[in-house]
């Protein structure tokens, strides 16, 4: 495993900090949850004993009861006949949606202070409005029908044509009730009124309808009715004053009757907890995307919540859960539930981002900022780990590209800058390489010391035994001095090798490599091969001219030398020899092919390496630095040396690149 990976399986440990920080707060989420349960519901006790007794003013509207629900505003509208200052006028009326053409009426009621407020749009494409001279004619005209003291109170709205109206008795003498006015407006489809009426007191009954009599004079009417008088139900300011006084930040209350009204609904909203962007230092901003980051990774562990329409008018009560977790719309919350009197119940919600503000803000932010301090590190070991193995890497690749394949220094290391220990690594492959190359350079010196210093004592060895042999030895002296003549020669052949080794190696440097064609030097050489060996067949295939190449052609004629002469030393008489030139994809093959013995496989690939040869030690002496002579010449062109076994001899084959891949050397 490289450094940089066992760095980064270092730095990637460290993330177990704010994970073990994560599961404390998963940990701490949940018993602060539980806690605040508790006192949710201690809270909601104890607002339950304070409105109890306001409840006795507020009778309850138990299920089977019809009802109408009357909104609270904030202010009066404007009695103009529009109801475009109406809190939801532009989607639907909460009883009769005004957008179902199917529908001939839509209505709305709210209460501000002493006063009830109505607004009914009809659909009418011709009323017939009210003809004051004819006032038993049947007309379009607005019933209303409310309770004062258990006793029933009837009202019309009529009008000869649209503009302001006001309520009148139903009665022979009609007389009107001032307290009732507004406005009838007319528009396309219909004509739309908007009343206001005194509110009635709590408990008492509410209805109207409106009165729609068709061509034959049948008077149809439409809304809630007048048979079974609806409970008015609204909501109870002071109830709502009385919850708001013991809500807290972040929390909500109602209070539903038995039916699911809401006769009562307070929030106290939570302190902003998002400052200015603006003033946010740059750390700050990132700070604030990680706690958010964090609340998002304790609302996905936390249990799921139950749909709950906290703000709807009515609510379905009998699925009020006594406790849990909730969303109305604005986030996970925790609500608790509390009875109160005649079936009524009190709802109170906490929400679950005030919780963590108020109680894992601080805990939350050090786990923030130990994240970010954490990934901060982890880059900074990431980056120096990969400065670090890149200074590794370049030592190492300088260190392979100063050494070639047989061992000898190329180039030297350059020099390695700082004080730390890899530098001072660097610095001792620096020192070892001069050395080996002082050394490298003692040996090859030393051949050719060797080989001058030993010509002198082999000459004078020779030459005494040329003079032994003129003083007639004996039989036995003869054989002796034979013996030591022939280790004589063998010994000068092996140094005659290592000279021409060292010097091929030197001449490298001095040789000049012209454009020449291949085949040409191939053929001449063949026939001089032939003319020097006539006990064997030595034959050229291939083209005689065109195969252009650019190198030394003293250096080939060289390694073609070396292969013929290998050749002829393993081909029995009146063998083959041939000389084989080939245009491979991409490179020439120069080839030299020989009947005899083949190349035993465990040498196959070694048999161009320095102090390796087949003959036999009793032949004569041989070093086997020829082979190896062709293979430097072959890379020396950039090209590659190979042997082969071929049918019933050996091939040994040197691919040199053409002139359209070569690189000039």
């Amino acid at each position: 495993m490289s450094l940089k990976r066992q760095l980064l399986i270092a730095s990637l440990l460290t993330l177990l900090i704010p994970w073990l920080g994560l599961q404390f707060v998963l940990e701490l989420d949940g018993a602060l949850r539980q806690q605040a349960q508790g006192q949710l519901l201690e809270q909601a006790q104890r607002m339950a004993v304070q409105t109890n007794p306001l409840l006795q003013r507020q009778p309850a509207v138990f299920h089977g009861t019809p009802a109408l629900f009357a909104h609270t505003l904030s202010h009066a509208p404007n009695l103009d006949g529009f109801g475009d200052d109406w809190p939801g006028y532009d989607e639907e009326f909460d009883d009769s949606p005004l957008d179902d053409p199917n529908t001939p009426l839509g209505w709305q009621l709210a209460v501000d202070r002493d006063h009830l407020y109505l607004l009914v749009k009809a659909r009418r494409p011709q009323p017939r409005y009210f003809d004051p001279g004819r006032p038993r004619q049947p007309h379009d005209h607005l019933r209303l029908v409310w309770t004062r003291a258990g006793e029933r109170v009837e009202r019309l709205i009529r009008t000869p044509a649209p503009g302001p109206v006001v309520g009148w008795q139903p009665q022979d003498d009609p007389r009107p009730d001032y307290r009732i006015r507004g406005f009838w407006q007319a528009h396309g489809n219909g004509y739309q009124l908007e009343l206001q009426l005194p509110r009635p007191e709590p408990g008492e009954r509410f209805s109207f309808a409106i009165i729609q009599p068709d061509r034959a004079g049948v008077p149809p009417s439409h809304g809630p009715g007048l048979t079974t008088l609806p409970r008015l139900v609204t909501r109870a300011p002071l109830l709502e004053q009385a919850l708001t006084r013991g809500l807290a930040p972040g929390q909500q209350a109602a209070i539903l009757d038995p039916a699911g009204w809401r006769v009562a609904w307070s929030e106290r909203p939570a302190a902003p907890d998002s400052p200015d962007f603006d003033s946010l230092s740059p750390l700050q901003i990132v700070e604030r995307i990680s706690l958010n980051g964090l609340r998002g990774l304790v609302r996905f562990y936390q249990p799921s919540p139950a749909r709950w329409p906290l703000l709807a008018d009515r609510q379905p009560i009998e699925q009020l859960p006594e406790q849990g977790l909730i969303d109305n719309g604005d986030g996970p919350a925790l609500l608790v539930s509390q009875p109160l009197a005649d079936g009524r119940r009190l709802v109170l919600v906490q929400s679950l981002d005030q919780l963590l503000t108020l109680s894992g803000s601080a805990l939350g932010t050090v786990i923030a900022r130990s994240t970010l301090l954490v990934i901060g590190l982890m880059l900074v070991l990431l980056g120096y780990s990969s400065w670090l193995s890149w200074r590794i890497t370049r030592l190492q690749r300088a260190v392979s590209s100063s050494v070639d394949q047989d061992g000898r220094i190329i180039a030297a290391l350059p020099p390695v800058r700082g004080r730390d220990e890899v530098s001072e690594l660097g610095h001792q492959f620096r020192l070892l390489m001069d050395k080996l190359q002082g050394y490298t350079d003692y040996l090859e010196s030393f051949s050719r010391r060797l080989t001058h210093e030993l010509k002198t004592p082999v000459a004078i060895v020779r030459s005494s035994l040329d003079n032994l042999a003129h003083t007639g030895p004996t039989a036995d002296q003869q054989a002796y001095l034979d013996r030591v003549r022939q280790a004589t020669e063998r010994l000068s052949q092996i140094l005659q090798g290592m000279s021409e080794a060292a010097r091929l190696e030197q001449s490298f440097d001095h040789a000049e490599h012209e454009p020449f064609d291949l085949a040409e030097v191939a053929t001449q050489a063949t026939h001089a091969y032939q003319a020097l060996s006539p006990g064997h067949r030595i034959q050229y295939q291939g083209p005689d001219q065109g195969c252009q190449f650019h190198g030394s052609p003293e250096l080939l004629v060289q390694l073609l030398d070396k292969l013929v002469d290998n050749a002829r030393d393993f081909t029995p008489a009146a063998g083959l020899i041939e000389i084989r030139l080939n245009a491979d994809p991409g490179h020439w093959r120069l080839s030299v092919y020989n009947q005899g013995s083949a190349l035993p496989d465990a040498l196959a690939s070694e048999i161009f390496n320095p102090f390796v040869s087949l003959r036999d030690s009793k032949g004569e002496g041989h070093l086997g630095q020829g082979l190896l002579i062709v293979r430097l010449i072959a890379e020396h062109h950039q090209g590659e040396a190979r042997a082969s076994n071929a049918d019933d001899g050996v091939e040994f084959s040197i691919l040199l690149p053409r002139p359209s891949q070569a690189g000039q050397a």
